[in-house]
């Protein structure tokens, strides 16, 4: 970050009794971020740490107990997650602590976009599926999915923050405590001129930030969420999932968010493939799909 419905069900595409909410925090408009700094513990209880050999590699939301959305680009290299075991961190603040609200999961299976381009980061969105459920408790909650692109517009957003372990300049290390920031939905129109990302925004995307730079997600930041909070139902929803950019919080190139609510249709087809079981061979085609070991959840 830089600073300058559970089991067999179909997952809730509305929202999961208690989800987007900060138990024991005041709603943001009590508390404004001016730039960025540094969370406090349980204020983003959705916010997973995914990683490999106990090290970060993304971050992530929880939208069910056994489900996190993600990134696709953080899983381009098959050595990611062929030759090291992922798990999945919720409840946690600060990476080097390890207090009593921390849940650590492995991962069951990860499911790439089947259209997700490396080049362009178009549909750059996954999906973890755990091995064993989470417990919902004060430090660890899903957030709100948005139903369809009109439920979007009617949420009446009120204001949107990012998160994230990411470093604090380009290229930089990981921060060891969540950051946290309040960015503003930029309009594509304006972050496709020329001297912004000449017409590189399409409908799939979402440009947040400032005109003027300062505040952005930076690496180690992607996958986790753009999540806004609406007024009218006191909540926070997924609007968007940390996906490129160029550089970090560099004026006039804001950071490019994946479009959740163009993605609801595609949550329900891969949950549905992975409950089923059933991949015939035009769904291998477009799936990716890993099946990782879950023994190392009873150790911990």
């Amino acid at each position: 970050m830089v600073n300058v419905k559970y089991g067999s069900c179909p997952i809730s595409t509305t929202f999961l009794p208690g989800c987007g909410q900060q138990p024991g925090l005041d709603p943001p408009n009590r508390f404004r971020i001016l730039g960025g700094h540094s969370a406090l513990e349980g204020a983003w209880p959705w916010q997973v740490s995914i990683q490999r050999r106990s090290g970060h590699i993304c971050g992530g939301s929880i939208i069910d107990r056994v489900w996190v959305i993600t990134a696709s680009h953080c899983f381009k290299s098959s050595r990611v997650y062929s030759n090291y075991k992922l798990q999945v961190v919720a409840g946690l603040n600060a990476r080097s602590g390890h207090g009593k609200g921390i849940q650590f999961r492995s991962v069951k299976q990860v499911i790439l976009h089947e259209k997700f381009n490396e080049s362009t980061y178009n549909n750059d969105v996954a999906l973890l599926k755990l091995c064993h459920q989470l417990y919902f408790t004060k430090h660890v909650q899903p957030l709100c999915l948005i139903e369809n692109e009109m439920q979007e517009e009617q949420l009446n957003f009120g204001s949107c923050y990012i998160t994230g372990w990411g470093s604090l300049v380009s290229k930089g290390l990981l921060v060891n405590t969540l950051q946290e920031a309040e960015v503003l939905l930029i309009d594509a129109r304006t972050c496709n001129q020329r001297d912004w990302y000449n017409g590189h925004v399409n409908d799939n995307m979402i440009c947040a930030g400032f005109d003027e730079g300062g505040v952005d997600t930076c690496q180690g930041d992607s996958g986790g969420p753009l999540q806004c909070y609406s007024k009218d139902l006191e909540r926070f929803y997924l609007y968007g999932v940390t996906s490129h950019g160029k550089g970090c919080a560099l004026p006039k190139k804001p950071g490019i968010y994946t479009r959740a609510s163009r993605y609801t249709g595609w949550l329900r087809k891969a949950h549905v493939v992975s409950v089923s079981g059933a991949l015939d061979l035009s769904l291998v085609k477009l799936l990716s799909v890993l099946f990782i070991s879950c023994w190392m959840d009873l150790l911990l």
